[in-house]
């Protein structure tokens, strides 16, 4: 597959041996990763690495594991920002030309009906093989061998394709099983018998579907695939908190956010290559349902468990283990025979007796529709210790369509209208999540099912204007919009980002729109780093509350009532267009109390969510960035971030400190214990500087911004996956 000689095969040789280490990260001082990577992949890396430090860290360590030994069993519960421990060196790091230039001779083909499945012989693979080879199209299925025992659960499926399939069934062989256990080996907080401990968990490693699918990409590549599909389903897709930490449950890699940031960085390094699941929309029972019903000659090859033994040319399961008695509870739902896959008459029962004593890991609404279709044949009791009570969830064997975790939009627009049909044969029916209920989807219907998918190869370009940026998306900005476009974002984006800044004085060396101009920007970059659907950010509201500084010429500022009834009435407007969850970013600690008042009035009339954000998110880790104490105006923190975005407007030989010294603690405007009140600046300070911005630098500001931006891009991806009745109703 490969080419020493050939640039394009050595990048792509030493990603696949990159992803690996990357499950280290949290141990290590230095990861040293040699090749001939580009800013494009040292970017990935990093932030892959940083992901998967947290994801162990909570999964691993914070949550039982039995593979854990000594106090590693036992850590505290530590809140940071990052858990990367290891720096990442490149010895041989490129510009990113080396990319653009690998790019345009890597020979990737652009065809849409060439596509491949990355295979294991699970359920998934086999069912999105299944569909896409009856929609006629040139259908590859990749599998990994991953050198162990693993192997055997894709042995049954993969002897099946390759014999009935041959010029499109691939097998690669990767040898890094046996890196994880040589790690294993010598980290002392693993036990050293962790071979002999049954499991359905790996001991450390949560990056893992990467080193496969990384593997599998020269396949692509030689045979000019540019579609990657990996059989992921509705409950996999997962944002959750623990103890203050927010993580992905340790499936971040079977996740939708996976699939998205692997298609934009294929597309950052030049591949036309797209990696979805056409099955999100899909419990795993209806996965089941559809594979019996549809296609019993690949079901009978399936094998989900992972302590498989041969007999004769077959692969048998174990009988014992969570999957077993999980894909036999479904099968005898549905009326199929377990002896088809390979399941004694002796393993059924005890599967069953396991599963209503153990039960399974399944979403609760997945359990209880699993207890009430097996209760209604007599095979358990509507009440059972390992699944609750029964109950039917029809939900569960319905097409979901979830605005964040399973939108129509995450498979392309072409085959999504091919396999639709197929899917509602074997379900009860299409419904979408309003608030926490389950409410009829007309698939026919609803624009919203027409949307198209965004990193998809084929897809046709919106004419080049403001409204649109280079991928061809839809621009954040609610200005730029025609109201055509309007009235589409509308249809799937409710939250809305406002910002309010002032025109005041601030010191000598600083510009008079600082305030306004920030507020503006920092919600630039938070609706572009946002996924999507991206929020929509409204017109900056430029003018403020400011008459405190009106004794230095140039400031303009608005009365307190004004301001408030015009913020209100731009509220209301967003409300009335669809907006429910309206952020307010304040670029001014002045207009505080009036934006509270505004949200207040907007909440009560429109009875949307409302919020102000004055630096409330991020203050207390950005005050750790500064080195002045009482940085309230004009200082520090002010002066670096416009040092980092318009260098230009800032004259530092006109920046003088003035450093205010207050008379009591509950005087202090940054005491934690400070009362609210109000002061004419010239009282205070004759320059307007209320700080030292003299010690400001650059890279200060870049700090500072990311920080910022990081909260705000949480709190917003947060509120975009809420309804109203959930923000009101969850504990928080």
């Amino acid at each position: 597959m490969f080419d020493p000689e050939e640039e394009a095969s050595r990048n792509l040789a030493s990603l696949i041996g990159a992803q690996v280490a990357l499950n280290y990260g949290l141990f290590c001082h230095e990861i040293v990763l040699r090749g001939p990577f580009d800013p494009v992949d040292a970017a990935f890396l990093g932030d892959m690495a940083a992901n998967t430090a947290r994801e162990i860290y909570v999964k691993k360590f914070l949550q039982p594991n039995p593979f854990l030994t000594g106090p590693a069993a036992k850590l505290p519960i530590v809140r940071r920002r990052s858990y990367l421990r290891a720096e990442l060196r490149f010895p041989e790091l490129e510009e990113a030309e080396g990319s653009r230039r690998r790019a345009q001779d890597a020979g990737w083909s652009r065809e849409p009906s060439r596509i491949a499945v990355l295979s294991s012989g699970g359920k998934d693979s086999l069912l999105s093989f299944g569909l896409l080879d009856e929609l006629g199209l040139d259908t590859h299925s990749v599998f990994v061998n991953e050198s162990g025992r693993h192997w055997h659960t894709a042995l049954n499926g993969y002897r099946h394709l390759q014999a009935t399939r041959p010029e499109t069934t691939a097998r690669v062989w990767t040898s890094a099983d046996r890196v994880f256990s040589w790690m294993l080996r010598r980290l002392p907080f693993v036990r050293q018998d962790f071979a002999r401990l049954r499991s359905d968990e790996y001991p450390i490693r949560l990056w893992t579907v990467a080193v496969f699918l990384f593997g599998a990409l020269p396949v692509l590549r030689r045979r000019g695939i540019p579609r990657l599909v990996i059989g992921d389903e509705y409950d996999t897709t997962v944002r959750t908190s623990h103890e203050g930490i927010t993580h992905y449950d340790g499936l971040y890699d079977q996740s939708r956010y996976f699939d998205e940031a692997l298609s934009r960085y294929f597309r950052r390094k030049g591949w036309p290559l797209t990696q979805f699941s056409i099955l999100r929309q899909l419990s795993e029972l209806l996965i089941q349902k559809t594979l019996v019903e549809r296609y019993p000659e690949l079901q009978r090859h399936q094998m989900s468990c992972h302590a498989t033994h041969p007999e004769d040319e077959r692969v048998l399961p174990c009988g014992k283990c969570e999957k077993c008695r999980r894909i036999v509870g479904m099968l005898l739902a549905l009326d199929a025979d377990p002896g088809a896959s390979g399941y004694t008459e002796q393993q059924t029962r005890e599967c069953l007796e396991a599963l209503a004593a153990r039960g399974v890991h399944q979403e609760v609404a997945a359990v209880q529709q699993l207890g009430w279709m097996l209760a209604r044949k007599g095979l358990v009791d509507e009440r059972t210790p390992g699944m609750g009570r029964a109950q039917e969830r029809p939900e569960i064997l319905s097409l979901r369509f979830d605005r964040e975790v399973s939108p129509p939009d995450c498979v392309p627009l072409d085959l999504r209208r091919a396999l639709l049909p197929i899917l509602v044969e074997h379900a009860v029916g299409a419904v979408r999540k309003v608030g926490r209920s389950w409410v009829p989807f007309d698939l026919q219907q609803d624009p919203w099912a027409s949307l198209p998918h965004r990193h998809d190869p084929g897809r046709r370009r919106r004419p080049s204007r403001g409204s649109v940026d280079e991928s061809g998306a839809a621009s954040v900005l609610w200005g730029e919009l025609s109201w055509i476009q309007a009235k589409e974002r509308l249809r799937t984006i409710d939250t809305a980002l406002l910002p309010v800044g002032a025109i005041e004085q601030h010191g000598a060396h600083l510009p008079l729109d600082t305030d306004a101009w920030d507020a503006e920007h920092i919600c630039r970059l938070v609706a572009e780093r946002c996924t999507d659907p991206k929020p929509l950010v409204l017109p900056l509201i430029p003018y403020g509350v400011s008459y405190h500084h009106d004794d230095f010429p140039g400031t303009i500022s608005v009365g307190p009532n004004a301001l408030a009834a015009f913020v209100y009435s731009v509220g209301m407007a967003a409300a009335r267009h669809g907006i429910a969850k309206l952020v307010i970013i304040n670029g001014h600690g002045g207009n505080a109390p009036t934006l509270q008042l505004a949200a207040q009035k907007i909440n009560r009339d429109a009875r949307i969510f409302t919020c102000v954000d004055s630096g409330e998110s991020s203050d207390a880790d950005v005050a750790v960035l500064a080195d002045t104490p009482n940085d309230v105006h004009a200082g520090e923190i002010e002066t670096s971030t416009a040092l980092a975005t318009r260098p230009e407007l800032v004259d530092m030989s006109k920046a003088r400190a003035a450093v205010p010294d207050f008379s009591s603690q509950y005087l202090d405007f940054t005491s934690e214990r400070s009362v609210p009140w109000y002061e004419h600046t010239a009282l205070l300070s004759e320059s307007g500087v209320l700080g030292d911005p003299t010690r400001a630098t650059a890279e200060k500001g870049e700090r500072i911004w990311k920080v910022m931006v990081d909260h705000l891009v949480r709190l917003v991806e947060t509120l975009k996956t809420l309804s109203l009745e959930e923000i009101y109703e969850r504990r928080h």
